[in-house]
């Protein structure tokens, strides 16, 4: 589902043609929908209403201020890996209470800030951070509350470099030994043990490998709750969206069509899962990042050439891999988009950056329509690990975000000024 769609042949974002916002804040631009971010949420907290849950926005997807302030408004917590992400949730006015804090390289001064402002849990991945954890809430004179993330063994069948839940992935501890931790954990005078956390790789359309992990994982967790009284399961995010959404056919609702048996939705996802679930009777925290973002963003870029050779038809765009670095780095799909319907013959293309490295490239052969200079392409399903992952490799200033509403827009982070790619760099005395 999202609110990207065609209007009398022009793309709008909600009720905003996109074109208007490009000639007003220039390109390459992320657009964002505030009503597809609260739907997506909206959706998954509804379908999951027979639990008692807490939903932690996976703020690494997008960490956008505009972004998380829409989320925490509707009663999002939020998953957080760093302090730095922490310090952004209070920014964007976030309940520290209902972070958690996931990642193997917690350093000590991250754990002592995360603890002075009260997080709800510390996801802990091996032994060595849990005795580390110990240590900083001994010096601070405080309990620090702690879920040991399991390792299921569980290959969730998705990208190597999002995979999380297997052995040979540098995540959490193994099934066979969650028990002796727990163990010893309870001997630590300033941890509380107060959850269960396993999270088993991302982009995930299928229910299958969720049910699998926690179908596995069940009986472990009532046998800890019983023996440390812990009060939640977190079953960690994952959930895949549609990157391909046939927006032109208007199949906004993705969801609802029956594409596959197995295909996650919200719904399908909760009826699996319930049933496993609540015989428990613990609080049931998830951590989707993507699933929320990914759908409600898009990145809208200028044609500046098309070249043609005796093999290839190049669309030179003016975004490049330092805007949008997931097909470089992960050769996945975004659907690519006009922003003016067009007919005619699909002509196979391949969208390139302008940046000197043939990894600069959004799709090859692909079926596009004729395009020229000048016109504007959008990027579809760019909303989640789009602009976070920018950078400005090339000294390439980063893109404008904007924020729509109905009719409104905002620009939500401005773009960056050339200049102040370097405006922290200096030169040693000896450098005359």
């Amino acid at each position: 589902m999202h609110d990207f769609a065609y209007r009398k042949g022009e793309l709008h974002c909600e009720e905003t043609p996109v074109s208007e916002l490009v000639k007003k804040h220039g390109s390459p631009l992320y657009v964002y929908s505030q009503s597809t971010l609260e739907g997506h949420f909206r959706k998954l907290d509804e379908a999951l209403s027979p639990l008692d849950h807490l939903i932690c926005y996976a703020m690494k997807a997008n960490s956008n201020l505009a972004v998380m302030r829409t989320l925490a408004n509707i009663g999002s917590g939020f998953d957080i890996v760093s302090g730095g992400e922490l310090k952004r949730v209070i920014a964007a006015g976030g309940d520290p209470k209902k972070c958690t804090f996931a990642g193997v390289g917690k350093t000590e001064e991250e754990i002592a800030f995360a603890l002075r402002k009260g997080i709800y849990c510390f996801n802990v991945e091996s032994e060595p951070e849990l005795q580390r954890i110990d240590r900083v809430a001994g010096r601070l004179r405080k309990k620090a509350p702690i879920a040991v993330r399991v390792n299921p063994n569980v290959d969730a069948g998705t990208h190597a470099k999002i995979t999380t839940g297997t052995y040979e992935n540098k995540f959490g501890i193994p099934f066979e030994e969650i028990e002796g931790v727990y163990q010893r954990a309870s001997k630590l005078k300033n941890i509380r043990l107060r959850g269960v956390q396993m999270h088993i790789g991302s982009q995930l359309t299928s229910v299958t490998p969720f049910e699998k992990a926690v179908t596995k994982a069940v009986s472990l967790v009532a046998t800890l709750k019983e023996r440390h009284a812990l009060e939640f399961f977190s079953i960690g995010g994952g959930l895949g969206i549609i990157y391909n959404p046939a927006l032109a056919s208007g199949t906004a609702a993705w969801w609802k069509s029956p594409e596959a048996k197995d295909i996650l939705t919200p719904q399908s996802y909760a009826d699996r899962l319930i049933p496993l679930l609540k015989p428990l009777a613990m609080k049931i925290v998830l951590e989707p990042g993507r699933f929320i973002a990914g759908n409600a963003g898009i990145l809208v870029t200028r044609v500046e050439y098309v070249k043609k050779t005796t093999q290839k038809n190049f669309v030179i765009v003016d975004a490049a891999m330092n805007d949008l670095i997931r097909p470089a780095f992960y050769d996945s799909f975004h659907e690519i988009v006009p922003l003016k319907k067009k007919s005619g013959k699909l002509i196979e293309s391949d969208v390139v950056g302008p940046i000197c490295e043939s990894g600069d490239t959004f799709c090859k052969n692909r079926p596009m329509p004729t395009v020229k200079e000048g016109d504007h392409l959008a990027m579809l399903s760019a909303g989640a690990y789009g602009s976070v992952m920018s950078g400005t490799y090339n000294s390439r200033a980063m893109a404008a975000e904007v924020l729509v509403q109905g009719k409104r827009s905002a620009v939500v982070r401005a773009r960056q000024k050339v200049e102040d790619i370097w405006a922290t760099e200096t030169l040693p005395k000896w450098i005359s």
